[in-house]
């Protein structure tokens, strides 16, 4: 076998109208709106320094099937530039981009192969001497909504010495809070008898296994608070014996984090604003270049729980760190170095909790007792939790809005909700109990 280099990028999404966003200044609007594209140059400048051999794309090139020509033009300038060092692409379409999308019109260079509705293969060579270095097979997406297992369709041509590689968009083993789109599991994959499978689809980037390898990439620029930390591809080297080393590069020009400040300890107001505060300076000291957008989650239990319940103190401070921050922007240009000073508070979520003894109310023989016993084993055990909270949420059942929205919670939103129920249950409680406190 002969070694060779490519990049694994997926979930480009280009043109994200990011619109979800409120109170956001039109410069930093501006700059959201043109991260993809400035993550998408970046990874045509990483596939030239890197001298990479090819490059695979595993769907959601672009972020809606009536993709806008801006989209469609700027991806045209990136393939010319990576055809002019010579390096070819090979690519298949997703559920945001289906083949059937009413505006795919810009044809592609020769040097970008798209994968049809079937499975298809192609070969790969390495660009210094030519020489064939490995299979390449996709699938595109023909319509938005792909709901049988298309993994099946693979299979490796046992005849065949070459490097294997698979491009599909999937939710590989039903992974939570995405759509079940071309489902598939790890057995499924791994028994086709690829080398390395290129995913797309979840956009959280993961390992899922490396024999054989299968890795999703996730997107190269996050879009909301839902997608936090680093956004990339993987340069993957394959060396003469078929060793694999995928190395992950960040490509995000906007940084999206939930940050956690604990109200324990702070007995004043005074002492949560200069929390929030020191925290912002902490982040802008060791900011990474990029804009940085948050949502601060107020946790732990203290006195301030009640404060930071009522709303009003936190959505004044809110308007008061946002007009600092423009007038920042105002201060500075529009380039990358004057956007990585900026942190900007999208919003604040408060978890927080009442000032009460939870290690003497966990054995306490009280109604709220047995609810935080019965929280605390939720934490540990999934079908339980499920269970309370679809017990729970039976009456909702009935409005399709929200029974499509239930659906797509995930553990760690459902865990939030029976907490938040546990919360409001002790403040309930805890107002009627004349000694004015429980476990205390």
């Amino acid at each position: 076998m002969t070694s060779f280099r490519f990049i694994h990028a997926a979930d480009l999404h280009l043109d994200t109208p990011f619109s979800g966003m409120s109170g956001v200044p039109e410069r930093l609007r501006q700059y959201l709106q043109g991260s993809t594209f400035s993550a998408l140059g970046d990874l045509v400048d990483l596939a030239i320094s890197e001298e990479v051999d090819f490059i695979v794309i595993s769907g959601d090139i672009y972020d809606a099937s009536d993709s806008s020509l801006r989209a469609q033009l700027r991806l045209r300038e990136a393939w010319d530039k990576l055809g002019q060092h010579g390096i070819p692409v090979f690519l298949i379409h997703g559920n945001h981009d289906p083949l059937n999308s009413r505006r795919l019109r810009l044809a592609h260079p020769p040097h970008v192969t798209v994968f049809g509705a079937k499975m298809e293969s192609a070969y790969a060579s390495r660009r210094s001497d030519g020489q064939t270095v490995a299979v390449v097979s996709g699938i595109s997406y023909p319509t938005a909504a792909v709901m049988e297992n298309t993994s099946r369709q693979f299979h490796r041509d046992s005849d065949s010495k070459l490097y294997h590689i698979g491009l599909l968009h999937a939710n590989v083993d039903g992974q939570e809070g995405h759509d079940a789109y071309s489902p598939c599991s790890l057995r499924d994959l791994a028994n086709t008898g690829y080398d390395y499978w290129a995913l797309g689809h979840i956009h959280k980037r993961q390992i899922l296994s490396q024999s054989p390898w299968i890795i999703y990439p996730g997107n190269i620029q996050g879009r909301s608070l839902k997608e936090t930390g680093p956004k990339g591809c993987y340069v993957v080297d394959v060396d003469e014996h078929g060793v694999t080393h995928p190395v992950f590069h960040e490509l995000d020009y906007v940084r999206w984090n939930e940050i956690e400040i604990s109200i324990e300890g702070l007995i004043s107001e005074e002492d949560w604003k200069d929390a929030v505060e020191d925290k912002l300076q902490e982040l802008r000291r060791s900011g990474t270049g990029r804009l940085q957008i948050v949502r601060m989650v107020f946790t732990g239990r203290g006195p301030l729980h009640k404060l930071l319940q009522s709303g009003r103190e936190s959505g004044e401070l809110l308007q008061e760190l946002r007009r600092r921050e423009n007038q920042r922007l105002e201060e500075k240009g529009t380039g990358i170095v004057d956007m990585g000073s900026i942190v900007w508070v999208a919003g604040f979520k408060v978890a927080t909790g009442m000032d009460i003894d939870t290690a003497l109310l966990l054995q306490e023989d009280s109604f709220l007792g047995e609810l935080f016993r019965l929280v605390a084993k939720a934490e540990g055990e999934q079908e339980l939790l499920g269970s309370i909270v679809d017990s729970a949420m039976t009456s909702l059942m009935d409005n399709s809005v929200l029974r499509g929205l239930l659906k797509e919670e995930g553990p760690q939103q459902r865990l939030d909700l029976l907490r938040r129920a546990q919360e409001l249950a002790s403040s309930l409680l805890v107002e009627e109990d004349p000694r004015g406190g429980v476990g205390q």
